[in-house]
């Protein structure tokens, strides 16, 4: 077959901006003019040629022509015959080689692409030596970009030292946002050169298609954008050549447009691939024609691959340093809830660390239709962010815009307009809630994005934009996105709080339980004693001592179920309410002291200090915590040792000291020393009657006054000291 009746093979159709989305940009059916092209059959006869073949090659080229039978050096026959070789069809890895032809030199670049043979002819204008002293500048750029500690810096280093061994007037690095659009993140140029660095480009800048293409091939350059496109010559009817990996590829006309606009002659990209993620560019300008030497492209690229394998190692050990962060405050957080009582209390605790873990500015916490926070948040929102969440959350809520909240809060939100929520609790609508703050950002995009209307060869067309000045742009109402390793150790975080959860809640069913079983249990014997007493006074028996017994068994259980309904109040989350009024804690201490003189002559009761100490408080609760640190101190106590209490006041604050002789609680035991239903009280020998509420009652009672009540072990004596702020 002669080589006449061969003809244009498709190549991409007319194209504008409305239809740039949709252009086969691997099947232009044209190369660019400063190499030649010939493609074959995987059994190496010849399916077609570009047209300036012949010429630069020498070359009288037939279809179906055995490679062999070409006059072309040995060398492009061998590496023909290599590429012949069975192989992986997804093995598009090139073979190279120098080579020249008619005293022109040339890279002779060979590769398999879909059954397909093809064999490019690149004409390198470089002499041999400066290649190799450009390939000794990249080597030496390859060490000092690995010892680079930051991504900024690291590109920064990049984009200079790409400059320097290409020659390029222009470098810049691109990385790309989640939404597809690009900063300018370094830069290096000629000094008379507008600046690009910090601004902005569209994802409309670079199509779907060609990401995809960036994927595929890392390096891309187009010598001349001036440039008349080569076509391509084959079989009639053939099928277009797939040319995602080819080096002479013809490129898009509207690629080609923006570049003009742009006052770029000569372009070279090489793409940052990460996890398999289009994570950035180096993006290469020149103002005048420019051909870079094969083996420098390849350097290039080969520097590009240091910088994804680097941008992976950083943003790894910043993962992982988050990772450890986050799992050490998870530790300490489900320890927290196991341990205390109030979830609320446990989050406010660690509110910081959450929030420093989550890299967010605030945070919520809500169970029961009570809510604590942390953050400068206004009155009211904190309760107003809950009530916007589901009823039945089946997992986390993420926010990231003022567009993701509903309508009629997003007044209300201020600068907290990111949001991530977590469910822990979802029966008791418990939720853990961490807030961002608004990003203020003044863009200044690359150009404003507009499309603007332009009779081209085929009539009217939409094409690119033609300025690219800055063009600055406010955009408001949207937080720093929530990354995958924050979502990622957000999950991990919930379900170790909704295993926490669940825990606290069978192991207080269980406690809760047998509370009920050993209160029906204790009312038995006070019960019995007034039932009887009841007995001998219907029978007019004039016993000694009756009324006694009466009042004592009815205040044991007057104590117990005071305690139950107690408790029951803080198990729904209530207060125990108090009714201030002003009292002379001094005057209450000696009267609860003369009591329990009167009660227990046998034991001595020593009022050690006491000074006067007005405050506001309910007398009766007080009341009910003293009597519950005098009857401990009695209960635990060493027999014929002393009960000591001492009163006194100390910066702005009165400070109640109730002690006695005994050993030194057990660090296990004072961990959940203020816990209700702890096991150490429950069936205590020497506090038979005891149901593990008192201190836990009493803590409750001390908070509800603004005041604390700790522990502490001093000089052989257990030590419980009360501490609340005096009247003004």
């Amino acid at each position: 077959m002669k080589a006449t009746q061969a003809v244009p093979m498709e190549h991409g159709r007319q194209v504008d901006l409305l239809s740039c989305a949709d252009e086969p940009i691997h099947l232009p059916g044209s190369i660019q003019p400063h190499g030649a092209l010939l493609f074959f059959r995987a059994d190496g006869t010849l399916e077609g040629w570009s047209a300036n073949a012949p010429s630069l090659l020498a070359i009288d080229p037939r279809l179906g022509l055995s490679f062999d039978e070409l006059p072309l050096p040995e060398v492009a026959h061998e590496l023909i015959a290599a590429c012949m070789a069975p192989r992986d069809e997804d093995d598009n890895a090139p073979t190279v080689s120098s080579l020249t032809i008619d005293d022109a030199d040339y890279d002779c670049v060979v590769h398999y692409s879909n059954g397909r043979i093809v064999v490019e002819f690149e004409a390198r204008e470089t002499a041999a030596e400066e290649v190799v002293l450009f390939a000794v500048k990249a080597h030496g750029s390859i060490d000092r970009l690995r010892r680079q500690k930051s991504i900024e810096g690291l590109l920064d280093a990049a984009v200079r030292q790409v400059r320097e061994f290409t020659g390029f007037d222009r470098v810049m690095a691109y990385r790309f946002r989640p939404d597809d659009s690009g900063d300018v993140v370094a830069e290096a140029r000629r000094e008379d050169l507008t600046p690009y660095l910090h601004q902005r480009y569209p994802a409309s800048d670079i199509p779907a298609q060609a990401r995809r293409l960036y994927m595929l091939n890392t390096l891309r350059m187009i010598a001349d954008v001036d440039y008349n496109a080569v076509p391509l010559l084959g079989e009639p009817g053939a099928e277009p050549l797939d040319m995602s990996f080819a080096v002479l590829r013809s490129v898009s006309p509207v690629h080609v447009e923006y570049l003009k606009n742009m006052g770029v002659a000569a372009s070279m990209s090489v793409s940052i691939v990460i996890n398999g993620r289009l994570w950035g560019l180096i993006a290469c300008h020149h103002m005048t024609r420019k051909v870079v030497p094969y083996a420098i492209r390849m350097a290039a690229d080969v520097l590009a691959q240091v910088i994804a394998s680097t941008i992976h190692s950083i943003e790894a050990r910043l993962d992982a340093a988050l990772v450890e962060q986050a799992a050490t405050m998870r530790s300490r957080l489900v320890e927290a809830l196991l341990l205390d009582e109030d979830p609320l209390d446990s989050l406010a605790h660690h509110a910081r660390e959450l929030i420093a873990s989550s890299q967010a500015q605030a945070m919520i916490a809500a169970l029961d239709g009570r809510t604590v926070s942390h953050g400068d948040l206004s009155p009211g929102l904190a309760e107003a962010v809950i009530a916007s969440l589901p009823a039945e959350p089946h997992d986390i809520v993420a926010r990231a815009s003022l567009a993701d909240w509903p309508a009629e809060l997003r007044e209300r939100l201020g600068k907290w307009v990111g949001m991530l929520a977590l469910p822990y609790d979802p029966a008791a609508q418990g939720w853990c809630v961490l807030l961002r703050v608004e990003e203020i950002e003044q863009v200044a995009w690359g150009g404003r994005p507009e499309k603007t209307g332009q009779v081209g060869p085929l009539g009217a067309r939409l094409t690119p934009r033609g300025s690219f000045d800055a063009w600055y742009e406010t955009v408001r109402g949207k937080a720093h996105p929530w990354e995958a390793a924050v979502l990622s150790n957000a999950r991990l975080t919930l379900a170790e709080l909704m295993r926490a959860t669940a825990s606290r809640r069978a192991q207080h069913e269980a406690t809760r339980a047998q509370l009920l079983a050993m209160l029906g249990h204790d009312l038995r014997d006070p019960l019995h004693s007034i039932n009887m007493a009841g007995m001998v006074l219907e029978r007019g028996n004039n016993q000694q001592g009756l009324g006694k017994r009466i009042q004592s068994s009815t205040s044991r259980m007057q104590r117990m179920i005071g305690q139950v309904l107690d408790m029951s109040r803080l198990d729904r989350g209530m207060a125990l309410g108090i009714a201030p009024e002003r009292i002379d804690l001094s005057d209450l201490l000696k009267d609860l002291i003369d009591e329990a003189r009167l009660a227990y002559p046998a034991i001595v009761f020593e009022l050690a200090c006491d000074e006067s100490a007005l405050v506001d408080a309910d007398k009766g609760r007080l009341g009910q915590v003293l009597s519950n640190l005098l009857s401990n101190a009695r209960h635990h106590g060493e027999p014929g040792q002393p009960i000591r209490a001492c009163l006194f006041r100390q910066d702005g604050v009165a400070v109640l000291e109730v002690s006695n002789h005994a050993a030194p609680i057990p660090e296990d035991i004072v961990a959940n020393l203020f816990n209700p239903y702890k096991h150490a009280s429950l069936n205590n020998p020497r506090n038979r009657t005891g149901l593990g509420l008192g201190l836990h009652i009493a803590q409750q009672i001390v908070h509800e006054h603004q005041g604390e009540i700790a522990y502490r072990y001093e000089d052989g004596r257990v030590v419980f000291t009360l501490r609340l702020p005096l009247a003004a």
